[in-house]
């Protein structure tokens, strides 16, 4: 919403909020009144007592008008603060203009289309008052110490003093720039803090004693519920946070009885409660650490007995170790020396190893950095690792809970536990990953995202063909009952996030990728082909099995099945184990080993490509981003995952360019600024490391951007120092990609790439010398080198072509040469007089035939010889140049050259 839509327009105006006020609904108020002077803030008939007791002290200092002195007047208008709900007020007329300013998501969504003459500024921050002071900051008005206290009260009680997971960034600055204008935290603190009355004080005894404690999914709840004093008159959110503070549960529900109404007041100390589920039910609303409703005309039990109904509905499932762990795990045996230790873990980057005796097979330990550095500073290398390893047994099951993994670290002081699949007996105790203090601390305090959590499970259907959809539910169901993680990585997720369509589906395996490609076979049928060294699979998927899946995806959404040719399938999917790698020195190609999904994607290049899809099972859909992926995806950003990573692999700075100039992203500063710094390791890089690269970069839709850029970021140069990209290469790109949409020229390229067309373009724009050395620098195959030689000929033949010359000098000059160099010289001439003699040559000259052929000649009794390509030569000459048109001058001229023949051999 733009806010002028809340402006002045000359007719009575409101300024409205929630009945039982508290301080951000009465502080909205006032800063609404500050923003439009020309409005009233009405005051609610009840206000939660901390902010009547400021009120009455300080009541001058604003201009609030309360209800006992509203007189009847029409109103056209209403500023609506802190609520989506209108309440009825005398001589508001039947469809008023209502501007709504509230801190929480839409109540109703329909609400926002259906009312037309409503407008609303909803946005999601700590609190409404957030809103406003922005709007006074933006506006430059200056507050007194007074109004500015009111205002920080409104953002402090509804942030709980900047505590609360709902408090955001903007509530911060919001506050500190009140402390600016003079906010009072001495009157702050004392308002938010106000004793409890005696009518509150009985009513809290009353629902201390009613608490009833319930656990859902590992979460304590408490649900109170009471009967008000007599003549109760006082606010109840004082008395439940009062009640809060002394039970400390993860979710708190009061209700209390007023005369034929039951309020609701709802307060959650867990991310994993949400209380507004529960109010929202009752006709109320709020957030999902506070939220109240008011229940008329009903009775205490059966509120209570709905609530504990709800309950369920307003936690969230508990969240396991299989949420966090990596699958797959290291280990190291209790005699490996410790030097041995120190190198696998700086090769691989390991915070510590579990420590597994070969011959029980069973955890003894738990080997740790900070101990192998500390034995290597003591010169201990030689020692076993049993001696300086924490020694026992302490393991967690996938399917324990986090609070469980949290507990045993803090009385173990472990920061990595192997987790193990199965019962408490020895068998079973199998290793199947590990879960560290890392992991365990990204999910406590990892912030929330900004967006909503996509539905990647709809993602992928609406983004994959029906068969391989189908597929995907075949994998899912297959790895799940094998207890198999599988995910799709990288490009995929982020062009179905980028909603782009995906262009392979390879997955990538917690485990045993060959195992279950030989499953799939054995299932579905196909053919596979494996490499147990790089623990990798491909699964070949005849027809008849893509016909299956695309049924199975059929019957899975309920829709009817689309026909469907073989040519809708792709003849394979890849099936890659998870695996970590280290680079022994920098641009070397690394050393791989089997490892976590989470090492697999630290492994990567940027973060928008970290991002990972997990499919077995109940978790398909689940989204992994541990490394911000989407967040630079919605940003627009392409940042690099490590510091040394373009050090590690330099061709990563022209894969950086190219996924900036096809998405339409931006290189990130720091990401810039390592890329400069590592073009010298170019030069360590083999040639056709680099040319593979270059000849992604000519595959885009446009080349033109990537090879801009990476001039300009001085890439071509350290490539070779000669290197350059100039304009009219440009130019000569964009004309051979018009060129292209040409049947007859396309036809050139049939079943070919590009990617020659756009090297030879670049590389003619060079002097012969210059790409004789770029040549040989990126090891360019033998047919690739003889054509951009071709095309240098063929420029330079075009070059000496009269601009009068006949076809058949045209045609005789440009025969020796293959299509695609003849493309690559029309590209580069452009529309001129030579342009158009290739043009007419490959369109129309090439294509003339002589009548009389070499058969013919024979039949007339000339030996065979070079007087044949002589005559037939000469035959073609004349039907090019109009000469003759017809066979039977053809013939003609043909008995003409014989007899001229002739008659020279007898001079």
């Amino acid at each position: 919403m733009r806010w002028r839509l809340c402006g002045y327009n000359g007719v009575m105006r409101l300024i409205l909020t929630h009945e039982n006020a508290d301080f951000d609904a009465v502080a909205s108020q006032m800063a609404a009144y500050k923003l439009f002077p020309g409005a009233t803030p009405l005051l609610s008939r009840r206000i939660n007592r901390n902010v009547e007791q400021f009120l009455t002290l300080y009541w001058d200092a604003f201009a609030f008008m309360r209800p006992a002195d509203w007189k009847r007047q029409r109103v056209e208008s209403v500023i609506l603060v802190d609520t989506q709900t209108l309440n009825s007020v005398r001589g508001l007329v039947r469809q008023p203009q209502v501007c709504v300013i509230d801190h929480h998501a839409a109540r109703d969504p329909t609400l926002l289309d259906r009312e037309e003459n409503w407008v609303f500024q909803l946005e999601e921050v700590g609190a409404t008052t957030t809103l406003l002071v922005e709007k006074l900051q933006a506006a430059g008005l200056s507050l007194t110490a007074e109004e500015a206290t009111l205002l920080l009260l409104g953002i402090y009680e509804d942030t709980g003093s900047l505590t609360y997971d709902t408090t955001t960034a903007r509530d911060g600055f919001a506050a500190a720039w009140l402390l600016e204008q003079g906010a009072l935290l001495a009157v702050v603190r004392r308002f938010l803090n106000v004793p409890l009355t005696v009518a509150q004080r009985l009513l809290f005894d009353r629902l201390q004693m009613a608490a009833r404690w319930v656990e859902i999914r590992g979460q304590s709840l408490v649900v109170a519920a009471a009967e008000a004093p007599a003549e109760f008159d006082d606010e109840i959110s004082s008395v439940v946070h009062r009640l809060r503070d002394v039970l400390s549960p993860a979710g708190l529900f009061v209700l209390v009885q007023l005369r034929d109404d039951v309020q609701l007041v709802a307060r959650s100390t867990s991310d994993e409660v949400d209380v507004s589920v529960v109010a929202t039910e009752l006709g109320g609303g709020g957030h999902s650490r506070a939220a109240a409703a008011m229940v008329t005309g009903t009775q205490l039990a059966a509120v209570q007995g709905r609530i504990l109904e709800l309950l369920p509905r307003a936690v969230k499932p508990m969240a396991t170790v299989a949420e966090i762990m990596s699958y797959g795990v290291q280990t190291v045996r209790p005699e490996m020396t410790v030097a041995e230790a120190a190198r696998l873990m700086q090769r691989f980057g390991y915070e510590g190893y579990p420590v597994v005796d070969p011959q029980t097979e069973r955890l003894v330990g738990l080997l740790t950095r900070r101990a192998v550095d500390r034995a290597i500073s003591h010169k201990l290398g030689r020692l076993p690792v049993s001696r300086i390893m924490k020694a026992g047994e302490v393991t967690v099951r996938s399917s324990d809970s986090v609070d469980r993994l949290q507990q045993l670290m803090l009385a173990e002081d472990w920061g990595q536990v192997p987790v193990v699949d199965g019962a408490e007996t020895a068998v079973s105790r199998r290793l199947i990953g590990v879960v560290t203090r890392t992991d365990l601390l990204n999910f406590l305090f990892k912030p929330a995202a900004e967006t909503a959590e996509p539905d990647m499970r709809q993602l992928l259907a609406e983004s994959l063909s029906p068969a391989q959809w189908g597929l995907v539910l075949a994998v899912s169901e297959m790895a799940a009952g094998h207890n198999t993680p599988v995910y799709f990585v990288g490009g995929l997720v982020r062009d179905i996030l980028l909603d782009k369509s995906p262009t392979d589906m390879d997955m990538v395996v917690e485990g045993d990728a060959i195992e279950l490609v030989r499953r799939l076979r054995d299932s579905y049928g196909g053919d596979i082909h494996t490499h147990t060294r790089f623990g990798t699979g491909k699964w070949f998927v005849p027809p008849p099995v893509w016909r299956t899946m695309a049924r199975r995806a059929a019957e899975e959404d309920q829709v009817e099945q689309a026909e469907l040719s073989d040519e809708d399938f792709p003849p394979s999917v890849d099936f890659v184990t998870a695996r970590t790698e280290f680079y022994s020195e920098p641009s070397a190609l690394p050393e791989v080993r089997q490892g976590s999904i989470k090492l697999d994607l630290h492994r990567r290049d940027f973060t928008i490509n970290t991002l990972a899809v997990r499919l077995d099972g109940a978790h398909l859909g689940e989204l992994l981003d541990f490394y911000n992926g989407r967040r630079d995806l919605e940003e627009g950003i392409i940042r690099v995952l490590h510091s040394l990573s373009f050090i590690d692999d330099p061709t990563r700075i022209l894969r950086a360019v190219r996924l900036e100039q096809r998405l339409g992203f931006t290189i990130e500063t720091r990401t810039a600024e390592l890329m400069v710094s590592a073009l010298l390791m170019l030069d360590r890089v083999t040639g056709d490391r680099i040319r593979h690269e270059i000849e992604l970069a000519f595959r885009e839709a446009d080349p033109v951007p990537a090879m801009a850029r990476l001039a300009e970021l001085d890439v071509m140069s350290h490539i070779h120092p000669r290197l350059t990209w100039p304009v009219e290469t440009a130019a000569a790109f964009k004309r051979v990609s018009g060129l292209l949409e040409d049947p007859v020229w396309q036809a050139v390229i049939a079943g070919e790439s590009r990617a020659f067309l756009y090297f030879a373009l670049w590389m003619v724009s060079h002097s012969q010398e210059v790409q004789e050395e770029v040549m040989d620098r990126l090891r360019v195959r033998k047919s690739t080198r003889e054509d951009v030689r071709a095309c240098n000929r063929v420029l330079a033949i075009l070059d000496e072509l009269p601009l009068t010359a006949r076809p058949s000098q045209v045609e005789a000059a440009l025969r020796p040469f293959r299509p695609r160099v003849l493309l690559v010289a029309r590209a580069v001439v452009g529309d001129s007089v030579k342009g158009e003699y290739a043009e007419r040559y490959y369109r129309e000259w090439r294509l003339v035939k002589t009548a009389v052929t070499g058969n013919d000649l024979r039949e007339m009794g000339l030996k065979p010889g070079p007087q044949y390509t002589i005559l037939l030569d000469r035959l073609l000459a004349a039907r090019l140049d109009g000469e003759v048109s017809s066979e039977e001058e053809e013939s003609w001229l043909l008995a003409e050259l014989l007899k001229q023949s002739t008659l020279h051999k007898l001079s």
